[in-house]
């Protein structure tokens, strides 16, 4: 009787490979975007190193095309269009990171209270539709307006509208958790709410406000470059991508580049976002990833 010999078992290392190689192929939009962020938060990070100074003045250089010398091309005062794209960079995603923070973690808080409390539910939700119910720009545009430029307020501003979105979703899904039968034997055996709340309702809403919080990101890099192109964003001497287009809005028949190259990046960015957003939603989806 011949003896077969039983294969030996593939190496821990080569089964990690393989199952690595096997997540990238199954989640390419998240693989994409993030090579994409990565490569943008390098450039923003080494934007000192990798660009000069995007404030500097030299008229002797107006309007010049994209060269070996100037890649992006110049602007109407002479400054390098390219530095003041990677230094864009930074605004942007500053911008689109904290607000997008800011607003899921308050919406969380405001979410998950007016979910399981329903007291305070139907004043806080009026409110909230009250808020939406104004163009997130306008509503930006007004805060703006009352304090006085800057950074920090475009951020505040920002965040402000974006909040009643998450609040909604993180609701929506409390509700739901709220009327499950081991939330009811948890109050019925005296388990304190604030438990309840961080240890089974919590965890629930994780999924989808990641999900949510990419839309929120990316939202907040439009909404930021639409207010600076109309004046009322970033002040002038902080270069953002909004500015630069502002900027260069007036010669665009005899400039383009001055609006394309960060026309350019702000979509590449957004769509960045978007595709990581999408492949989170297709992972996280309990149904869609049992289909794939």
């Amino acid at each position: 009787m011949a003896i077969v010999a039983e294969p030996l078992p593939a190496p821990a290392s080569t089964r990690q490979q393989s199952g690595t190689m096997r997540w990238v192929r199954r989640h390419k939009t998240i693989v994409v975007g993030l090579v994409i962020l990565a490569a943008l938060f390098i450039v923003a990070v080494a934007a000192p190193w990798l660009a000069g100074d995007p404030l500097q003045f030299e008229p002797t250089n107006r309007l010049k095309k994209p060269s070996g010398e100037f890649w992006f091309g110049t602007d109407q005062f002479g400054r390098d269009v390219y530095s003041r794209v990677v230094h864009g960079a930074r605004i942007s995603l500053i911008v689109g990171l904290c607000v997008a923070a800011l607003a899921t973690f308050l919406g969380l808080v405001i979410g998950v209270l007016c979910g399981y409390y329903r007291r305070i539910d139907g004043i806080v939700m009026r409110f909230m539709d009250g808020m939406m119910s104004i163009p997130a720009i306008l509503l930006a545009i007004a805060l703006i307006t009352l304090m006085k430029a800057s950074l920090f307020i475009v951020i505040v501003a920002i965040t402000i509208p974006e909040i009643p979105r998450v609040v909604r979703l993180v609701r929506s899904v409390v509700l739901s958790v709220r009327a499950r039968p081991f939330i009811d034997a948890a109050i019925a055996s005296g388990t304190r709410n604030s438990v309840i709340m961080i240890r089974h309702i919590l965890p629930n809403t994780a999924a989808p406000l990641i999900v949510q919080a990419t839309y929120v990101c990316a939202s907040a890099i439009l909404t930021e470059a639409g207010l600076s192109f109309l004046g009322a964003g970033t002040p002038p001497e902080i270069p953002s991508w909004g500015n630069v287009i502002s900027l260069g809005r007036t010669f665009f028949q005899i400039a383009p580049w001055i609006i394309f190259f960060p026309g350019l990046c702000l979509a590449i960015t957004v769509l960045a976002i978007n595709l990581v957003g999408d492949g989170l939603r297709d992972m996280l989806d309990p149904r869609i990833a049992r289909r794939m």
